[in-house]
């Protein structure tokens, strides 16, 4: 059976059959929840999971307070889950549901089902071939560069670092790299590989760094698997 699980820090997590519902929130000795986050500053009946095939919904019962459910694995992905939003869709295998809290922010994990995916159809026609977007070699040194630029974002989602150039040097010093070298590399991947453009209100000097990451992530084209290039 396809069974979703909800982990907290401090309790045998919590295992959700197809349409199963598990409450969360501070609870009460008068209205007890599935899933206790402990925290003064969390409703008693914050909200709810409800499990699905390979994925789950998850409702928020505040009229008041903003959750988010981010993607641990992923780069930087979350979504919001607005006051009394019922039944929301969670795309995640893996997720962080996150509450704000008394010092801060509190919350708990969720584990889905491996997603389902198809085989590739068989090619079909005799037409022009699909154009190829996003072309990067991975043996090549620009592609290291860009995976040390998007590090901090892979092993912090929340973080909004946007490595500079002496940063990346020093990141990567045994590919001998000088500051004009970087700066090449990144305009390489800027204008020709990725081809990303300046949004208009744009004015700060590390656009384009902060550009490729934002892309590379969103597309996969840098994942945590890349990071072992980076020794």
């Amino acid at each position: 059976m396809r069974t979703v699980l909800i982990q907290t820090d401090t309790a045998v997590a919590t295992e959700l059959a197809p349409g199963e519902v598990a409450t969360f929130g501070r609870g009460a000795a008068d209205a007890p929840v599935d899933v206790v986050v402990a925290d003064r500053a969390v409703s008693r009946l914050a909200g709810s999971v409800t499990a699905v095939e390979d994925y789950w919904l998850i409702s928020n019962l505040s009229d008041t307070r903003t959750y988010v459910v981010e993607n641990p694995e992923g780069g930087g992905e979350f979504v919001k889950v607005p006051p009394l939003r019922m039944g929301m869709p969670v795309p995640f295998e893996f997720s962080r549901v996150i509450l704000p809290a008394e010092h801060g922010t509190t919350g708990f994990l969720v584990f889905a089902p491996d997603h389902v995916y198809g085989t590739r159809p068989a090619r079909s026609g005799s037409g022009q071939s699909t154009m190829a977007v996003y072309p990067l070699d991975r043996s090549a040194k620009y592609f290291v560069i860009l995976v040390a630029l998007c590090e901090p974002r892979l092993r912090d989602p929340s973080s909004t670092v946007v490595p500079t150039v002496p940063q990346l040097i020093e990141r990567l010093n045994g590919l001998d790299l000088t500051r004009s070298g970087v700066n090449f590399h990144i305009d390489y991947l800027a204008r020709t590989k990725l081809k990303v453009k300046q949004a208009d209100e744009a004015g700060k000097a590390d656009w384009q760094r902060a550009a490729l990451i934002s892309l590379a992530l969103r597309f996969n084209l840098v994942t945590d698997d890349d990071l072992k290039l980076l020794g």
